[in-house]
């Protein structure tokens, strides 16, 4: 039990004190053993917050690469485009990305890009030999106008990297901005995400956290390419306080970068009817995240072992950066530790 988190509780004195230090205490074990070589969590509840990085992660302000939690901020992009009236998320794709015709394509909508009921699939079957030739993102992109879809648009919600990539492009088309740049002018900036970027944002990797992966090829999560490629699917880096502070736009949204309705939006179930729920970009299924988290919770994993998730009701988040990929992590550590802070609230 560190002093700071004591003091922290004494001030806010709402959120159980001995499930955060189980909290704690999964993390830096994982950590002593060597399973987990860095980690950071941020746990935000109105005037508690509790902030630390553990093993490698010297401070709360440890810079990771957040893989999947890129997904909202890529969709987020889009959605203050349609607030904008620059795009509906009616509109077909084709519209602004006439190349992707052919069969079913003409039918596939925006928001199907953004729920995950494109038919386009996760990945490309080309992605390795892409990456084994650092191949530019507008190649993953012309790849995609040619892949079959795996279902008709609209029928089912399946996991799609690729449509959240042509979410990305029309993004770019319609600004007629890099991706990378709009989402620091627009949404990072103003939320005072400074150490927050798509891609490297002109650091070094040795100024980040290295992912727990084996073999040394240079299109892995910790080769120059990948980590400033930008893909919009999972190139973001930032802080656990920054993805917090990115997950907190949702639950007072002031107008500044969404219109309060439009955050509404996207936080709830688009995909009713369907096999499973899906907010815009982000995973509204109750039961992802801790166990006593109000079925209203919003969040996202990244592969790279990351999770971020908010409570609504309890006005709760809860962020946790490792570098341990999710595969390995989930169940041991990531699940265990968003179970216990829920507990707390």
């Amino acid at each position: 039990m560190i002093p700071m988190l004591r003091r922290n509780f004494l001030i806010g004195g709402a959120l159980n004190r001995d499930r955060l230090d189980a909290a704690v205490g999964l993390i830096e074990q994982a950590v002593s053993k060597g399973d987990v070589s860095a980690a950071s969590l941020h746990v935000h509840q109105g005037r508690f917050t509790l902030s630390r990085g553990f093993g490698r992660a010297t401070s709360p302000e440890a810079v990771f690469l957040l893989a999947s939690i890129t997904k909202p901020m890529t969709v987020t992009g889009v959605m203050m485009l349609a607030d904008r009236g620059a795009l509906a998320l009616s509109d077909p794709v084709h519209k602004f990305i006439p190349e992707f015709t052919g069969g079913d394509r003409e039918m596939v909508t925006v928001r199907q890009l953004l729920t995950h009921t494109s038919g386009l699939p996760d990945m490309l079957p080309e992605n390795a030999e892409l990456r084994k030739r650092h191949a530019p993102l507008k190649d993953f992109v012309a790849g995609t106008c040619k892949t079959p879809l795996l279902f008709k648009p609209g029928t089912e919600v399946r996991y799609q990297s690729m449509g959240i990539l042509l979410a990305a492009e029309i993004t770019e088309r319609v600004t007629r901005t890099p991706l990378r740049a709009f989402l620091r002018k627009e949404l990072f900036e103003p939320l005072g995400m400074r150490r927050s970027s798509l891609g490297l944002g002109g650091r070094q990797i040795a100024e980040t956290q290295l992912c727990q992966v084996s073999g040394n090829d240079d299109w892995n999560w910790n080769s120059p390419y990948w980590r400033d490629l930008g893909v919009p699917w999972g190139g973001a880096h930032s802080t656990a306080p920054e993805v917090a502070r990115f997950l907190e736009l949702f639950q007072k949204p002031d107008g500044r970068i969404l219109k309060p309705e439009t955050a509404a939006r996207m936080i709830t179930n688009q995909t009713p009817g369907l096999n499973q729920p899906w907010g815009l970009g982000w995973m509204v299924k109750p039961g992802t995240f801790g166990k006593n988290c109000s079925a209203r919770t919003y969040g996202h994993y990244g592969s790279t072992g990351t999770v971020g998730w908010a409570d609504p009701e309890r006005q709760l988040t809860c962020v946790l950066l490792t570098t341990k990929p999710a595969a390995q992590s989930r169940d041991g550590l990531l699940g265990p530790v968003s179970d216990l802070a829920s507990e707390a609230a």
